[in-house]
């Protein structure tokens, strides 16, 4: 491909995503296609012979973007996965024009400094000091399993990585963590049994007092308490676990602390409910993921540590063939030093264009909003004949349930999911289910500059509307009594 033919397809590239994202909104959120469809569409033997870059487009056009979920769409409302920035976007685009793999410095020292720098920029968000340090990673999966080894590796003294894991021992964590906690804990060693996954409370925060019966009942058992995880931002509620209470718990049992808040370290950015206060520069590690609320686009999460050390502490191997000859002062910062990945993509590009082009202001302005739209769907379902709210919502997640005496909890179950599918077919939303305490929810997590408090009612009469004819369709199904 000459520089002509780059110019004129990246040109048209650019123009069908400006119309993409201009007109998403009159997209159906989630394609009406069933996945065998999408099987056969795709079905063809490995090309041989090249095609045109038109003609390539022109295939995507047609058989990928009608069937993508379009999560940039305002009703787009269920998993975690924000409307990506339009500087992120372009950013994602020279990030794979350079294709600089900043795992070692010789092949990208610029992008290094820079994603350092960003690194930086979000240690300083959460309250850390000058000795912090941290990595962008590919998400909240991979950074827990990163705070989780950092932990592991602290509590044994660095002996852990030479001689593997000789001892039992427990994680503890609330019943409401994301499932890579129970991955990480696995990944490490330690085994899934290892985890403690203990009740919340009525706002769904870990229970402090079973929290320090479960470490009494280890010591009893010989099982040494290893580490706390704090989620600060609860996938299904939002709901923000007690850091400082946390902070105390593991000093006094010599535990490393960790805190989840891939969703919730956003809020670090909110002016309407600051989160100055919340004890999380106390962690000795942090998660956030900026393609969550910061609206970078995917992917790009970040392990962020109290001290850079622990980092070289836990990962820090030279083989021969990286060794940098030139580096004499030591000033060149080696990714794959002081971390788990080697080859790594450019991610903090798109995360500091978004700061440098949007500022943290107007960030934290677009989270507010999706705070406030979270707030105002509860108010109203607070006061619903038909629907009850699992809690207030602190973040921009709320669980809503459907409530009608004459369901048990499976056909509730039942009904929660089929309309969930009706709300998917109908285009206009996307939104989840899930289970609190033993009882169905749906789950809506607006995450999405373009979301308005307007599309939040829709979707409330849109729910109304669904809820009423399921119960009637269920009731029409039940046999009749003679």
């Amino acid at each position: 491909m000459n520089a002509g033919e780059f110019r004129e397809i990246g040109h048209r590239v650019v123009d069908l995503l400006a119309e993409y994202l201009e007109n998403i909104e009159e997209r159906p959120v989630f394609p009406d296609v069933e996945p065998a469809t999408l099987t056969k569409l795709f079905a063809e033997p490995l090309p041989q012979d090249p095609s045109s870059a038109e003609s390539v487009l022109g295939e995507l056009e047609q058989k990928l973007l009608p069937n993508c979920t379009h999560v940039g769409h305002p009703g787009y409302m269920g998993l975690i996965t924000p409307s990506p920035s339009p500087i992120g976007i372009i950013a994602d685009f020279i990030c794979s024009a350079l294709n600089q793999n900043i795992g070692a410095y010789t092949v990208g020292p610029g992008a290094v400094a820079m994603e350092r720098r960003t690194v930086r920029w979000l240690t300083d968000l959460l309250g850390y000091g000058e000795q912090a340090g941290g990595n962008l990673t590919s998400g909240g999966m991979m950074a827990n399993f990163i705070g989780l080894k950092l932990a592991r590796d602290f509590v044994s003294g660095d002996r852990i990585q030479e001689h593997g894991v000789q001892e039992r021992c427990a994680v503890y964590t609330s019943e409401e963590r994301h499932v890579s906690v129970d991955k990480a804990v696995d990944a490490v060693g330690l085994g899934r049994l290892a985890l403690r996954a203990l009740p919340t409370d009525r706002e769904f925060r870990i229970r402090l007092d079973a929290l320090e019966a479960a470490i009494v009942e280890d010591r009893k058992a010989g099982i040494r308490p290893m580490c706390i995880v704090g989620i600060f931002g609860t996938t299904n509620t939002g709901a923000l676990d007690p850091v400082r209470a946390l902070r105390a718990i593991a000093d006094h049992e010599g535990m490393w602390l960790h805190v989840d808040a891939a969703y919730g370290g956003g809020m670090l950015l909110s002016r309407a409910w600051p989160m100055a206060d919340q004890g999380l520069e106390l962690a000795d590690s942090v998660t956030i993921d900026p393609h969550k609320w910061f609206y970078a686009p995917l992917d790009a999460g970040a392990i962020l540590v109290k001290d850079g050390r622990r980092l070289t502490a836990s990962f820090g191997i030279r083989p021969a063939y990286l060794t940098d000859e030139f580096d004499y002062a030591n000033e060149r910062y080696q990714y794959y030093v002081h971390g788990f990945e080697q080859s790594r993509r450019f991610r903090g590009l798109k995360v500091w264009m978004s700061f440098k082009r949007y500022g943290a202001r107007q960030i934290g302005e677009w989270i507010d909003n999706n705070v406030r739209q979270a707030k105002h769907l509860y108010s109203r379902v607070e006061k619903h004949p038909d629907f009850e709210p699992a809690s207030e919502p602190p973040l921009s997640a709320i669980c809503i349930r459907y409530r009608c005496v004459d369901l048990d909890e499976a056909q509730s179950k039942q009904l929660h999911a089929q309309v969930a599918r009706r709300v998917e077919q109908s285009g206009r939303f996307w939104i989840s289910t899930t289970e609190l305490k033993g009882k169905a929810y749906f789950r809506i997590s607006p995450v999405n500059f373009r979301t308005r408090t307007e599309h939040m009612d829709q979707l409330l009469a849109l729910l109304e509307q669904e809820c009423h004819r399921a119960v009637e369709s269920m009731s029409a199904d039940q046999p009749q009594r003679s």
